[in-house]
């Protein structure tokens, strides 16, 4: 029986003696885990009054483009301008050859003389009874046949010279001296704008124009058009153009094909910088009221989605899936994932994994979100 109790109490010793060991390395692992938790820089996601832009392609267009055609066949004889000159309405851009109608005018003028011929003999027969007055009003209807034919002739003269149909600037002429040009050439010999003020061509998707519409004040569409902000454009070699535009119509409706809705917009041209057939980009200012926003260098992506460690209260990270609406400078408008006031890691998130602990270190948030200079283009 001694030996019995003797054996348990042995036991009962190996027993304490192992689950203290246990407890110690507990607490020993423990101890490593924090101290192995490494500093982050962590940023609280505040609200923002922001104001971006929404981009979209344009082509420009003079207000007023006329193609100027041949109103008679012809051999162009003279070209007398240039391209890019301006014209004013009414001045001789192009002369064709009239060698044929001045033969065709001349024989037409001898008719008419000899129509007048004949009713200046006809009439005093006619008073004197020789002849009816039938007879007269013959000779008569004749003349006015040839009067009719010889003025139709001289006008052709004239469309010989053609000539300016607006004010405005010349543009590619197409066809030079010698070329046989006519009233039924698909392509004209010219085009005149008037370019001290052009159209702006664009279209928006449906989502866009929507979004755009319905936060635009007004009670109906006209009373929005008449109250869209003024917009911006950009040139093709990237430099913003000094006028600023004004949208004027909107059709409202959705192109079928394209899914889309057009504007048209106007800019001053005072310089005539632009032109008829330039492109560019229009730029309209949206503002996003008491949005939440997170700096793009604090974001990272994970299988093209935007992703950020959220701190929870025991500073663990969870990689947190954001939603945006837009970028304004660099940084991200927040539709769901993040909200006002969560904390996030905000550098070296590439260094973590979902669960870790951190030591958070709060910075402010303007040290982060201020824009990083481009050193290469």
């Amino acid at each position: 029986m001694r030996k019995i109790k003797a054996y348990m109490g042995f036991v009962a010793g190996v027993l304490m003696l192992v689950s203290c060991g246990e407890d110690k390395s507990n607490q020993q692992q423990a101890q490593g885990q924090q101290q192995q938790a490494m500093p982050y820089p962590v940023i609280s996601i505040p609200a923002k009054t922001l104001t971006g832009y929404n981009s979209y392609p344009t082509r420009i267009e003079g207000i007023v483009n006329s193609d100027v055609r041949a109103k008679v066949q012809g051999y162009i004889q003279e070209v007398l301008v240039d391209e890019g000159e301006r014209v004013k309405k009414g001045q001789a851009l192009f002369k064709l050859e009239t060698q044929s109608l001045t033969q065709d005018a001349n024989a037409a003028k001898a008719s008419v003389n000899a129509a007048q011929v004949e009713v200046d003999k006809i009439k005093p027969l006619v008073e004197k009874d020789i002849v009816s007055e039938v007879q007269l009003e013959t000779a008569k209807a004749n003349l006015e046949q040839a009067k009719s034919k010889y003025e139709g002739i001289t006008a052709n003269i004239g469309y010989a010279t053609v000539k300016s149909p607006v004010d405005g600037y010349v543009g590619s002429i197409r066809l030079r001296q010698g070329t046989l040009v006519g009233p039924t050439d698909s392509t004209p010999l010219t085009t005149v704008s008037d370019i001290e003020k052009v159209y702006a061509y664009f279209a928006m998707n449906e989502s866009d124009y929507l979004d755009f519409i319905q936060s635009t004040e007004g009670e109906n569409r006209q009373d929005k058009v008449n109250n869209f902000p003024e917009i911006s454009l950009v040139l093709t070699n990237g430099e913003t153009y000094g006028e600023k535009g004004k949208i004027q119509t909107v059709t409202g409706q959705v192109n079928q094909n394209t899914g889309t809705v057009s504007f048209r917009a106007i800019f001053d041209n005072p310089n005539q910088l632009i032109t008829n057939g330039n492109s560019g980009t229009i730029k309209i200012p949206v503002t996003y009221k008491e949005v939440p926003v997170v700096p793009q260098n604090a974001t990272f992506e994970q299988q093209g989605s935007i992703m950020a460690y959220k701190v929870a209260d025991s500073n663990k990270v969870d990689a947190i899936k954001i939603k945006t609406k837009a970028n304004v400078g660099n940084l991200y408008v927040i539709t769901s994932g993040l909200k006002e006031g969560d904390k996030i890691v905000a550098k070296g998130a590439g260094k973590l994994r979902p669960g870790a602990t951190i030591k958070p270190q709060e910075v402010p948030f303007d040290s982060i979100a201020k824009p990083v200079d481009q050193l290469f283009q």
